[in-house]
């Protein structure tokens, strides 16, 4: 059976019936958002703005539109580190908190790691993630403003490399996919500065976090 990218649509239809349903017979939903500083809250560091950081406003935005929902969003994100070190302590870290859904995001760390080591990490989180039943959204990175985002599209950098490993991770193992990369160059395509998205050379600012948030929001529609 061929695999392909999660649809946002129905991916988690069935949380998204959870969310809506009234005490008593609801549950609490609980999504584990997991890699390196931006998930962490870093702006500037060593500043940690963890209010205007994408888990925190995905958790704002979720109960705006569930009000109904017991909704947890745990961060589980540790600033600099990569995915391998995110692999060894999945199951004990990750997945004791018994997520519905948990989102990765390591790209901009995994640069250090490279390629092979990066896509055998997160296959193994992926893995170990189908094994408990868990679903995931994969995020490609946010920018590293070092990373010349406006250049040609198949200039050779790193950080479009991770950006298409993550694609063709989620497209094979029928994960969600949130594009950062992507939305942050669709932004500068149309005319907005990437400093006016950036708090730090590789850290976004509200605005750049705004962006992520939005396109996690998409895997949680209220019409459905």
């Amino acid at each position: 059976m061929d695999m392909a990218i999660a649809d946002p649509r129905v991916y988690l239809a069935d949380l998204v019936g959870v969310m809506k349903t009234h005490w008593p017979a609801n549950r609490t939903v609980n999504i584990v958002c997991h890699g390196h500083s931006v998930p962490s809250g870093y702006f500037a560091t060593p500043m940690v703005d963890t209010f205007n950081s994408y888990p925190h406003l995905l958790h704002v935005a979720l109960k705006q539109r569930f009000p109904f929902g017991v909704i947890n969003v745990i961060v589980e994100a540790i600033g600099g580190e990569g995915s391998p070190a995110g692999a060894a302590r999945f199951e004990e870290q990750v997945l004791c908190h018994r997520p519905d859904v948990v989102t990765i995001d390591y790209s901009l760390n995994d640069r250090g790691t490279g390629l092979p080591g990066a896509r055998a990490a997160w296959q193994q989180m992926i893995d170990l993630a189908s094994r408990h039943k868990t679903r995931l959204i994969l995020l490609t990175p946010t920018p590293d403003n070092t990373q010349q985002i406006g250049a040609d599209p198949a200039a050779r950098d790193t950080l479009r490399a991770h950006a298409r490993q993550v694609r063709e991770l989620a497209d094979l193992n029928n994960t969600g996919l949130v594009d950062s990369l992507k939305q942050f160059e669709r932004q500068v395509a149309a005319g907005t500065p990437l400093e006016n998205l950036m708090s730090w050379q590789n850290h976004p600012n509200r605005a750049g976090h705004d962006l992520v948030a939005a396109e996690l929001l998409r895997y949680f529609p209220a019409d459905i």
